[in-house]
């Protein structure tokens, strides 16, 4: 499947709006079950995420299939996924929730990390966590777990739609993430969601000053007439942090 790059105006807007916000404009469009919950960044410093999914499906192992790896071994979905994830995408591993054993390494993290992929998002274990979470790469996982893929995992395919924490993930699907989590946007509604996630975080930026100078709840959030003017009008001043 061709992943189509996202514009940078799209990635800019949705880096400037938190997942809070983005779940919000979800909600509007009626969509109630795109937030992937219990899922955490390895380094606190390395957590905003946004890029197109390429997944890859495991499911649980067996011996007779999964052993240690040798040079010998035939391409495997795990390798493909590792160097055919474009960069600018998110690697989405599903693993139907097994935290047994860790889906990737440092090794295979740091080869995705320097292929310019965005970031890892999986239900499952990391491995090497110490390592991964050094790096300038956001890497979002639900456990850690010393024993390598294989021992309680198979790799089966890539770039079919896998179940992360509950949320459905299509290939192309856009991962928008930071420290409340991810959330999960359909590619065919990502520019419009970015630009309007981008515009009620602004909106809710100049609220949040109002209601920081003591101005009520009331009129001001949900905002009325009255505060949209004002907030037209801090847009046309420059936005400046006072209100």
């Amino acid at each position: 499947m061709k992943h189509e790059p996202l514009s940078p105006e799209t990635v800019k807007n949705f880096l400037y709006a938190s997942t809070a916000t983005v779940s919000m404009q979800m909600l509007k469009r009626g969509f109630r079950n795109t937030a992937i919950n219990g899922v955490r960044p390895l380094n606190p410093k390395a957590t905003r995420l946004v890029g197109p999914a390429y997944t890859l499906r495991y499911i649980p192992g067996r011996e007779d299939l999964d052993k240690p790896p040798t040079p010998a071994d035939p391409p495997s979905a795990q390798r493909q996924a590792i160097e055919e994830t474009p960069p600018g995408a998110v690697l989405v591993i599903g693993t139907e929730g097994n935290t047994r054993s860790g889906t990737l390494g440092d090794i295979l993290a740091l080869r995705l990390k320097v292929r310019g992929v965005a970031g890892v998002l999986s239900d499952g274990a990391m491995r090497d966590t110490p390592v991964i979470g050094g790096f300038d790469f956001p890497v979002y996982c639900t456990a850690a777990a010393a024993p390598p893929s294989m021992n309680h995992l198979h790799p089966v395919e890539c770039q079919t739609p896998v179940g992360i924490c509950g949320v459905a993930v299509y290939p192309g699907d856009v991962i928008v993430a930071d420290e409340d989590g991810a959330i999960v946007v359909p590619r065919h509604l990502a520019d419009e969601v970015a630009r309007d996630s981008f515009e009620q975080e602004r909106l809710e930026k100049f609220v949040a000053i109002r209601v920081a100078q003591g101005h009520g709840i009331p009129g001001t959030y949900p905002p009325n007439d009255e505060t949209k003017k004002l907030y037209q009008a801090w847009i046309k001043a420059g936005e400046p942090p006072n209100g």
